[in-house]
């Protein structure tokens, strides 16, 4: 995989009730490229990040991953490249250590435990949790469990990252913290998210779902300021970009995206 382009065309899925989930999804993603995925509860975004981790194949249409298009013959190949941070931590935490953890997914790539150890560390490091490697999961704060979750991902080195929610549920300082942590990451990044704000600062680019399709794919800032739009998907304005009740002004701190 040289160039790392996640494309999905005309892309359609329905679950086994016969509920479309997903209807002609196509977009193109360029390596580096930081894009959020917005959208109303059952727009279908999560169904979407599944399908480019290939925990789902499609019904119709394709996925391709760095020139590979996703079938059963090219999961393993795709799986390497593709890192998953699932909306909730505990569903990758599981392990009596957080070291332990993080080292997991690296040992079942089948590097030596002492290869597999220094990953760790290093993702661990990444995230600023250099110190608490020793700790049980149970024992972190939710922005800890988070900042773990995403160096269980990173110990794999994929080359994309997709993330579900991953500010859901941190205290300011928590979220704010994170939102610094994805900044810094070079890496090809995917967000579904409701949070919106953190897509402004994150992610120069907004793809908005609907109904399992894409209703708009541009730049940010201009996504995120078409109320018409934002209507027709159930969205509104991130609160940076709210007027404010007393002057009327919207409320910009620092420089989005866009």
């Amino acid at each position: 995989m040289s160039h790392h382009i996640v494309e999905a065309r005309e892309l359609a899925f329905a679950y086994p009730d016969g509920t479309a989930a997903l209807r002609g999804v196509s977009f193109t993603i360029h390596h580096g490229e930081a894009v959020a995925l917005v959208g109303a509860n059952g727009a279908g975004k999560s169904t979407l990040l599944m399908h480019l981790c290939g925990h789902h194949l499609p019904s119709a249409g394709s996925v391709n991953i760095g020139g590979l298009s996703l079938s059963r013959g090219t999961l393993v190949a795709i799986r390497r490249a593709v890192g998953v941070v699932f909306g909730d931590p505990d569903d990758q935490l599981f392990m009596p250590t957080i070291l332990e953890d993080v080292a997991f997914g690296p040992l079942n790539l089948g590097l030596s435990p002492e290869e597999a150890r220094n990953r760790a560390l290093e993702a661990l490091s990444t995230v600023g949790l250099a110190t608490l490697g020793d700790k049980p999961p149970y024992h972190l704060s939710a922005g800890e469990k988070r900042r773990a979750a995403i160096a269980s991902v990173l110990a794999m080195n994929p080359d994309i990252l997709l993330m579900d929610e991953p500010t859901a549920n941190l205290d300011p300082r928590g979220r704010r913290s994170l939102i610094g942590l994805l900044k810094s990451f070079e890496h090809t990044k995917i967000i579904a998210t409701h949070d919106l704000d953190m897509a402004l600062e994150v992610c120069p680019r907004t793809i908005v779902m609907d109904g399992g399709a894409v209703l708009r794919d541009g730049a940010t800032l201009e996504v995120l300021t078409d109320d018409a739009l934002l209507e027709q998907a159930g969205l509104e304005r991130p609160l940076r970009l709210q007027g404010c009740p007393v002057c009327g002004q919207a409320r910009m701190h620092g420089k989005p995206h866009g």
